[in-house]
């Protein structure tokens, strides 16, 4: 396995398509968690919207993708394409469908960490914030010194549970790429896949679940030290 050129490039595939999905879930979870926070009206029907991609099964939302952005007939590629930003076949380049697969695992996963991340910020003591509020403080320097702190833990749980799906990831690819094309989209849990049940060599899958396993174990391991380190896990 460890001198398997395929094996190799779908763990680089996957570290890829690991820190995209995993940083832009984090990045727009967080902001789509401040703004809905700050809404005074209308809140739960905000949360409510936002959370619908969630309740779609992964399969679901590879197919939808994969028909948005059909060349003939799919509504993503007829925007890009009378917008003048691209008018190739997004699923037939390697860049392109590589990125078309990020997006629609965000799109899917962002509501996860907004509404992990909004429990933590429903957590501050509005006290806090007001009084932060009366010295002075303004938006950006409350969310430095106060809100940011005190999510800190709570982010970084959401970060482990993404963390943890995002290493076994295979629906969404599986149905919009299937690791094409030429295997720019196979990550790991496809070869895996491919292993096992297209050429049947089971001992050799099951190599490759173990390291798997272990990378896991190891990301697991990170993220309990770090919250061990703050004192939010004993």
């Amino acid at each position: 396995m460890f001198t398997d050129s395929n094996v190799w490039a779908g763990w680089l595939a996957m570290i890829i398509y690991f820190v995209a999905t995993v940083g832009l879930e984090m990045i727009l979870g967080l902001v789509i968690a401040l703004v809905i926070h700050e809404v005074a009206w209308g809140k739960n029907l905000a949360l409510s919207l936002v959370l619908i991609p969630m309740f779609i099964a992964p399969v679901i939302v590879g197919l939808l993708g994969r028909f948005l952005v059909n060349p003939t007939y799919g509504l993503y590629a007829w925007v890009l394409r009378e917008s003048g930003l691209y008018d190739g076949n997004i699923l037939g380049g390697s860049v392109s469908a590589f990125v078309a697969v990020v997006l629609m695992d965000v799109w899917e996963w962002t509501p996860l960490v907004a509404l992990i991340t909004l429990a933590g910020l429903v957590s501050i003591q509005p006290q806090v914030l007001e009084a932060a509020r009366v010295d002075g403080a303004n938006y950006f320097e409350r969310l430095r010194h106060i809100v940011l702190p005190s999510i800190t833990g709570i982010v970084i749980v959401a970060l482990l549970i993404r963390s943890m799906d995002a290493l076994r990831y295979f629906d969404i690819i599986w149905q919009a790429t299937n690791g094409g094309p030429a295997n720019a989209t196979k990550i790991i849990p496809l070869r895996l896949y491919e292993s096992a049940f297209r050429f049947f060599h089971l001992g050799y899958a099951a190599t490759i679940g173990l390291l798997m396993l272990a990378v896991s174990i190891l990301v697991a391991n990170l993220f309990t030290g770090i919250l061990r380190q703050r004192g939010l896990l004993k």
